[in-house]
Parts: C-alpha cells; sequence; structure tokens
C-alpha cells in the first residue's frame, strides 16, 4: 500500500503508551470542542453528529441516527480507508429523506489511525463509534475528553485492559452528563424488552438454566490485494484477526451472550469453561479466529448458562436464546413462556418495533432532555463474557470472572504503522497461555 500523507496521516500511534500520551492532547481538544460547542450552540440546536467507522454498520448508525432527530447534520467521517467513506457518502447521500442534511466536505473527512482524534479537534456533538472494535476504547476516551455525546457499537473491546478503561471512560461520561448508548441492540427491541420484564418479575419462577446458541455461516472477507501492506491486509479484513475483533465469540455471538446476562440482571459468571477451534476455516484467508465454541458459565447462585457458536458454510443456522426456572420457561425470540406442562402463559403482543433505530431515537431523546443514556456498564460486562469464553478456549483452562477482568494481556501491534505486520499464531489450547 502507498503510504501518503493525503490518505494516511501520521499513524505511529503506540496503544501501549496511549493513557500515558493522551492527556495533553485530549485536554487540547476537549478545548477545541468546548470553544467549537459555545460558538455553534449561541446560533441554533442543530446536533452535530460524526461517523467513526465507515463500513455497512457505521453508515445503517448514520442513517439511524439522521432519522431519529430532525434536527441534526452529518458533519463529518473518519475511516482507516479513504474509499470507505466515499463509498458510505454515496449511501448516505441517496437517501432523500436526509440528504440536505449531510454537510461533509473535503476538510472533514479524516483518514488513518488518527481519524477519530482529528474530527474531535474539528468539532462534533455526537460521535457514532463504528470502527473495529480494537480501537474503541481510545476512540471512547478521546470522545469523552472532548465532551461528546456517543453511540457505541458492540463489542467495546477485545481485551480486558480495554473493558477496564471503557468501564472508567463510562463512568466519567456519567459524571459528565454525557450519552452512551450501545450497539447491544436487542436491548432496545420491544419485545425483548417485555419478556425480559416478565422474566424479572418472576413469570418463570427462579432461574435454573439458561441455553443460547449462535450457530450461523460465513460473513464478508476482501481478498489481498498486491498492493496492501500486511496491516492494510488486517484492518480491511477485520473480522477474523483477534487483535481486531476479538473473535466472533465476541464481534457476533456478543448479542446472545448480552441476552442471557440481561436475564441474569447483568451479574456476572463466577467462572466459564470452554472449548473451540478451527475445522473449516483453516486458510490464511481467515486470519487467526476460531470457527466455533462452545462453553459452559457458572454463576454463584448455582445457576449454569450453555452457549455455542458456529461460523461455518453449509451447516444448520440455529439462533435461539432459552431461559429455563422453576415454573416455566421462556423463549426469547419468541417472546413466549410456557409453564412445565408446555402451555402457554405468556406471549407479547405489543408493537413491533426496528431496534436499530430505537437506539438512535432514545439516544437523541435523552440528550434533548438533559437526562443522557448511560449503558457502560452492562456493554462492558457483556463485552467480558465475550472475551472470557475466548480465554478458556484458547488456553483450555477454567477462568474464573476476576482473572478475567485482570487479565495484563494486550491485543495488538506496539505502534499503528501501514506496513508489515506478522499474524499471530492461532491458539493451542494447553499451549497457549493465560495472560
Amino acid at each position: 500500500m502507498t503510504d501518503t500523507p493525503a490518505t494516511h496521516p501520521s499513524a505511529q500511534a503506540n496503544r501501549r503508551d496511549f493513557l500515558k500520551t493522551s492527556a495533553v492532547g485530549a485536554t487540547a481538544v476537549a478545548l477545541a470542542s468546548q470553544i467549537a460547542t459555545r460558538a455553534y450552540a449561541a446560533a441554533d440546536d442543530t446536533l452535530r453528529i460524526g461517523l467513526v467507522g465507515c463500513g455497512g454498520r457505521g453508515t445503517g448508525a448514520a442513517a439511524q441516527a439522521l432519522s431519529a432527530d430532525k434536527n441534526t447534520k452529518l458533519v463529518a467521517m473518519a475511516d482507516a480507508f479513504g474509499d470507505n467513506i466515499e463509498n458510505s457518502l454515496k449511501n448516505l447521500q441517496s437517501n432523500d429523506s436526509f440528504a440536505g442534511r449531510i454537510t461533509v466536505d473535503d476538510a472533514h473527512k479524516f483518514t488513518g489511525f488518527d481519524g477519530c482524534k482529528n474530527m474531535l479537534a474539528a468539532g462534533v456533538d455526537v460521535i457514532l463509534l463504528c470502527s473495529p472494535p480494537h480501537f474503541r476504547p481510545e476512540h471512547m476516551k478521546l470522545a469523552v475528553d472532548a465532551g461528546v455525546h456517543m453511540f457505541v457499537e458492540k463489542p467495546i473491546a477485545v481485551d480486558a485492559p480495554g473493558v477496564r478503561s471503557v468501564l472508567e471512560t463510562s463512568k466519567k461520561a456519567a459524571e459528565r452528563n454525557l450519552a452512551v448508548v450501545s450497539g447491544l441492540c436487542w436491548r432496545y427491541d420491544y419485545g425483548m424488552r417485555a419478556t425480559f420484564e416478565q422474566i424479572h418479575q418472576g413469570t418463570i419462577g427462579d432461574i435454573v438454566a439458561m441455553q443460547c446458541s449462535y450457530d450461523t455461516r460465513g460473513l464478508w472477507r476482501k481478498p489481498r490485494k498486491p498492493e496492501w501492506s500486511d496491516m492494510e491486509w488486517q484492518v480491511r479484513n477485520w473480522l477474523y484477526f483477534t487483535w481486531l475483533s476479538g473473535d466472533h465469540g465476541n464481534e457476533q455471538a456478543i448479542h446472545s451472550l448480552d441476552k442471557m446476562a440481561w436475564a441474569m440482571k447483568d451479574v456476572p459468571p463466577v467462572v466459564c469453561s470452554a472449548t473451540g477451534g478451527r475445522q473449516v476455516r483453516v486458510s490464511p484467508d481467515f486470519g487467526n479466529i476460531y470457527d466455533h465454541f462452545a462453553a459452559t458459565y457458572e454463576y454463584a447462585n448455582g445457576v449454569k448458562m450453555f452457549f455455542r457458536s458456529r461460523q461455518q458454510d453449509g451447516t444448520q443456522v440455529d439462533v435461539s436464546d432459552h431461559v429455563l426456572g422453576t415454573k416455566g420457561r421462556a423463549d426469547i425470540f419468541k417472546h413466549r413462556i410456557v409453564d412445565n406442562e408446555g402451555k402457554v402463559i405468556w406471549k407479547y403482543e405489543g408493537p413491533k418495533n426496528n431496534m436499530y433505530q430505537t437506539e438512535h431515537d432514545e439516544l437523541f431523546a435523552s440528550i434533548r432532555k438533559g437526562q443522557p443514556i448511560n449503558n457502560g456498564e452492562y456493554m462492558c460486562y457483556s463485552t467480558m463474557l465475550a472475551i472470557m469464553c475466548r480465554m478458556s478456549a484458547y488456553t483450555g483452562q477454567k477462568i474464573t470472572w476476576e482473572q478475567a477482568m485482570n487479565s495484563q494481556e494486550v491485543l495488538g501491534p506496539k505502534a499503528y504503522e501501514w506496513g508489515p505486520l506478522p499474524v499471530e499464531p492461532v491458539a493451542m489450547p494447553g499451549l497457549t497461555q493465560f495472560i
């Protein structure tokens, strides 16, 4: 890949040094943001939106944000790659319902690894964080330091230091009255909300066990081009590299784990024992992640949760969740509860909604009311459930919640540079060590 200042601004950022070196830069960004916000607020009450991560999910989030509040503008976009920005912008501008509120000019298209920082320095009020999960902790910290409200796509980190960082950042966001809305979208689905309300009210009695599956097929991948460096190839195919996605259990199947966490009122488990591997996706094109996992989580009150996930083409799809209690059981996706005899005793009959849109509807409404939503804690705990499974499967060891939360393993390169980057070996249970 040709590394030119026009497409890749200085990208020598060192993740391990980030917390040490960001204070001065964050202060400058925050000051600039405050000045811009004061001047801007004096003119009108339009909320300026910035999008970081211009893939399919980011583009969708921008459309939903613009649809949620008619007094918004998309003013800036950031992505590692300029072509992603242009494709996303073209897609958004084709929607007549909000095309007139897209004002992104060339000066507000930020590329490279510093795109989020540069966007915040330019000034936005709400930022949509949709880049690969590895970058989420740093981007969130920058956003809070700049005094900006956030939509935060799932998962929020790929390792325990990242989770701990986001927990701290979320607390600061609450202190500064800033919104943090999570991309764990099922918590914004009306039918799901009603179902979990029934569970929490005791309709199924005391929970005794839970089972969830996210068995699906393969996702997209981008064939490597001769001009791409190792770093560009990996970032463009971020799903398949543990340092960028956290593995597929973290990136995709987290939705299933999050619903089980919801059932348990976000009380974490005590221990996890997991297995997994690569049976089908074994070529270098698929990086170093696994293609299947299975895990058992144990809670302090004796509840066990059984989880499995799979990404293998040609296999049976099963995305389902079940919560079993002393009085009955809940089929989460069917929004239905049956008693121990199999008789339906409750079924959701209320309105249906687009949960992706509702996330943004409620985000912007909370900002307007001055009562910003903060989903920080549960999005961190659900992410750690997925990371905990990966830790156990990769090492072949039982992992406690305390071990997982206090892990010192930092995934990713020491510096973000457009050049060589060897792929880490695939984890081997019994050989890969817990750190």
